[in-house]
C-alpha cells in the first residue's frame, strides 16, 4: 500500500476567524497554492485509489482542490480518524482495512499526520515529522501495516511541489506537451 499524507492548505488565522473551529477556511491564498502544489503532485503521476479527508473545513476544501487536479473521478471520503485530536493509531487502523494495492491520499492536520508518518516509520508517534501546509509526504507501507515497517518514498515542501507542478502545468498550458 502506499499512502500519500497531505496537510491543508494556508488557512485563515485561529485569531482572525470568528466561527467554529472546524469551519476555518482555507485563504485564497491557500487555495491558490494548494492547487498549484496539487498540480505537482498530478506531475508526480500518483494514482490514487482511495481519498479520505478530515471533515474540518480547511481540509475539505484542501481534499476538493487534490481531487480536481490528481483524481477527478474518486470521491472525497471525510473520516473522523483525520479529524483534529484523533490518534495516529485511529488512521493507521482505517489503513488496515483497505487491500494492500490500495493508493490512499489522506488529507489532515499536524501534529496527527507527522506522528502517524513517525509511527509508520519509526515504530513510534513522535511529533518530529512535521509537514508544512499544502506539504505532502509518500510512504510505502507493507502488507501488515507493522509500526516501523514502512518506507519514506518522498517528502515535498509546498514550493517544491509548486515548482514541479508549474514545469508540467505550465508546458500544458502553453501547447508546449
Amino acid at each position: 500500500m502506499d499512502c500519500i499524507l497531505v496537510r491543508h492548505g494556508i488557512a485563515v488565522e485561529p485569531d482572525e476567524w470568528e466561527g467554529a473551529e472546524e469551519n476555518r477556511p482555507l485563504t485564497e491564498k491557500g487555495k491558490n497554492r494548494t492547487r498549484q502544489a496539487a498540480e505537482g503532485l498530478a506531475a508526480l503521476d500518483c494514482q490514487p485509489t482511495h481519498l479520505f479527508t478530515s471533515p474540518f473545513v480547511r481540509a475539505y476544501d484542501t481534499a476538493r482542490l487534490v481531487r480536481a487536479v490528481v483524481c477527478p473521478t474518486l470521491k472525497v471520503e471525510t473520516r473522523e480518524e483525520l479529524a483534529v485530536g484523533a490518534k495516529p493509531e485511529q488512521l493507521v487502523e482505517l489503513l488496515r482495512t483497505l487491500p494492500s494495492d490500495a493508493v490512499v491520499v489522506c488529507v489532515g492536520h499536524e501534529p496527527q499526520l507527522g506522528e502517524v508518518a513517525s509511527l509508520l516509520l519509526c515504530g513510534k508517534a513522535l511529533p518530529s515529522f512535521p509537514l508544512k501546509k499544502a506539504g505532502v509526504a509518500y510512504l510505502e507501507v507493507t502488507d501488515a501495516l507493522k509500526p516501523g515497517h514502512s518506507r519514506l518514498c518522498w517528502l515535498l515542501q509546498p514550493m517544491q511541489l509548486r515548482v514541479i507542478g508549474k514545469r508540467t502545468y505550465g508546458k500544458k498550458r502553453l501547447g508546449q506537451d
